[in-house]
């Protein structure tokens, strides 16, 4: 990477190195993000199968 930012740095290009950093970051974020809700919802989810098991079993529904 020491490479590409010297080239980067020699040609005047700092605007695109900035542009990059920043939507590598940003994407980085996004994805963070995404696994995070991802797994806020089997939460959620394993949450409401278990209350729709209590609420048969104290209903007398369930065996």
């Amino acid at each position: 990477m020491g490479a590409v930012t010297d080239s980067i740095i020699a040609r005047g290009d700092l605007a695109h190195l900035a542009l990059f950093l920043w939507a590598s970051g940003a994407s980085a974020l996004a994805g963070l993000a995404l696994r995070e809700l991802a797994a806020a919802n089997r939460r959620f989810d394993h949450f409401v199968r278990e209350l729709a098991r209590f609420n048969r079993r104290y209903s007398g529904d369930d065996p």
